[in-house]
């Protein structure tokens, strides 16, 4: 929590005049026992009313300072707590950005979604009740204690027993469930992740009639979240009936001496009610102050959580731009790549090299290291071993905008952002024109998917692309891709809904564009990536075979394979 109040920083004078008017709430509640003991005490017996009536007065205008400092140091508290909020969630977006796709494979979608917004609200809340109770209450217990001292030195022992009773009871159950709602907020995060999961497939869930198990299997989560949550919420009811029970044993007790102090002429029956307020006060401060509690455990639960995501480091490699002449274009120089220490290797020993202009087809079953081989082009990932040049220097040399602004990448999920048709194209380039939106729609065969709608270019889009089918989508962001003009165009995969013509139409135009960019093309379709000029065959991350579509039919059992399960053997060439 320590690391997370450096987002107060902006927000002191808020901080400051929160609790300071809460002090003063606080010091104008303590004043209101004792004018009731003097009202008691001087005017009930002396039937003064003008003397009342001026007491009453200034009953009513404790009153009336107390709420209107208690509405400032609400809107200071809030106000610092929703700041505080802002810019936690800024940073943490900003940190989430930074992150390699390393960090983010460990993390998962689910637990960071959980991060920013349900960890988030809770610290927010505990910031603002902190900021609205953690000098209000201690101020009325303890100035109670020392009023009550003022009065009676036995009842002041009455009530110091109770407060340290009290204290024992509060932080003991404190200590004992800060780990319990941190284990809720990890079994939230299953929960979420499951429904995340079931979400984005739920047509494969309908395909398959598994609606029965999803719902068996998330009630099962469910309900573990429900175990965790009760028992933590048991552990923290007690404060409550516990607090109660201290409280009303003091009060009988302070009854009790009050009562034979009173006999015996050292105590008047209106400091006996002054007494009894103050104890009334420290009761219901002290149930706030439970409620504070409780809030707080989970925000430190959850402020431990963000602060772990806040303090982890990107693990990307940089190294110093230094460039080697005589290079190729790409060159990929013993290339190995594991996704984590313990996992094995996703690619052996790649070498290949690749010229401007050049078409490069890769292709291999599932798991082969397809993606994961053009995924160390742009250093979304570091190589384990070797290294990958880009125009004469590793790419780990070359700050993250220079190298990525040298590619044009389309994932094999094809992805569209709500907005418009325009404002997704223009996502690598924020000025492009018209003109040059229509050039690239026309390169990625796109221009019958803007024709075909009302408002063209302005046609809305929801959130995913939902609104438009799955080859539709694949030439929105192969076109998006084309906007920037990229010297490398990676393609993972990314024709797959495409019928063969459009496919064919697509691979020709790319070789007709002005600007020659070099072309890498992922694809399971032999047909695809015939006509590149070079192929890289990849089996179980290593290199299988290399060459044109001829040589490899020659030369690799592998491709061969391939190519002859998707043709027959006389239109095969």
């Amino acid at each position: 929590m320590k690391k997370l109040l450096k987002y107060l920083s902006g927000y002191k004078i808020e901080s400051v005049l929160a609790p300071l008017f809460k002090f003063l709430e606080a010091c104008f509640e303590l004043i209101v026992p004792f004018v009731v003991s003097a009202i008691i005490d001087n005017g009930v017996p002396d039937r003064d009313p003008g003397y009342v009536g001026w007491m009453c007065a200034l009953l009513v205008a404790l009153g009336a300072v107390g709420l209107i400092s208690a509405v400032f140091a609400q809107y200071f508290a809030a106000k610092a707590a929703a700041g505080f909020a802002e810019h936690l969630r800024h940073d943490l977006f900003n940190k989430l950005q930074s992150l390699s796709y390393a960090e983010i494979d460990s993390l998962g979608t689910s637990r960071m979604i959980t991060r920013m917004t349900s960890d988030v609200n809770q610290v927010q809340n505990g910031v603002n009740m902190v900021l609205r109770l953690f000098m209000r209450s201690p101020v009325i217990v303890f100035g109670a204690m020392i009023c009550a001292f003022l009065i009676d030195a036995l009842a002041g022992g009455i009530f110091a027993a109770a407060i340290v009773i009290l204290c024992v009871i509060i932080f003991g159950i404190l200590l004992v469930t800060i780990p319990l709602y941190r284990k809720v907020q990890g079994n939230l995060d299953g929960i979420t992740t499951y429904t995340r999961e079931a979400l984005t497939g739920a047509r494969v869930i309908r395909a398959f009639c598994n609606e029965d198990k999803e719902i068996e299997s998330f009630n099962a989560k469910n309900a573990a979240l429900k175990r965790s949550q009760t028992f933590a919420g048991r552990v923290s009811a007690l404060m409550n009936p516990l607090t109660y029970a201290v409280i009303n044993v003091a009060i009988i007790l302070l009854l009790y001496s009050g009562a034979i102090e009173v006999n015996g002429g050292n105590l008047t029956s209106g400091e006996v009610i002054a007494l009894y307020n103050y104890m009334s006060q420290i009761l219901v401060e002290l149930i706030k102050l439970a409620n504070l509690i409780i809030t707080v455990t989970k925000s430190f639960a959850c402020a431990g959580r963000l602060g772990e995501v806040l303090a982890i480091e990107p693990s990307l490699i940089r190294g110093p731009f230094v460039r080697n002449e005589g290079m190729p274009f790409i060159k990929f120089d013993n290339v190995s790549m594991k996704y984590s220490a313990e996992a094995g290797k996703a690619l052996s020993d790649v070498s290949f090299t690749a010229e401007r202009g050049d078409t490069i087809g890769v292709i291999g079953g599932t798991g082969s290291g397809k993606t994961t081989l053009v995924n160390l082009i742009p250093h979304f990932y570091d190589a384990s071993e070797g290294a990958v040049y880009i125009d004469g220097v590793n790419v780990n040399g070359y700050p993250d905008e220079d190298i990525r602004g040298k590619c044009g990448i389309v994932p094999q999920r094809a992805v569209l952002f709500s907005g418009t048709i325009a404002q997704n194209l223009r996502w690598g380039k924020p000025d492009a024109t018209e003109d040059e939106l229509a050039e690239a729609l026309e390169a990625a065969q796109a221009s019958d998917v803007i024709k075909s709608k009302r408002r063209g270019l302005e046609e809305r889009v929801e959130q995913g692309g939902v609104n438009f089918s799955g080859g539709q989508r694949q030439r929105l962001t192969i076109a998006r891709a084309l906007v920037r003009k990229p010297q490398i165009l990676i393609l993972d995969d990314s024709a797959s809904a495409l019928d063969y013509a459009t496919d064919a139409k697509l691979r020709q135009s790319l070789k007709n564009l002005d600007y020659k960019p070099t072309v890498f093309i992922v694809s399971q379709r032999t047909s695809s990536i015939r006509h590149a000029d070079k192929i890289i065959v990849l089996d179980h991350g290593a290199v299988a075979g290399i060459g044109t579509h001829e040589q490899l039919l020659e030369e690799c059992p592998l491709y061969r394979e391939i190519h002859y399960s998707q043709y027959e053997k006389k239109e095969a060439r």
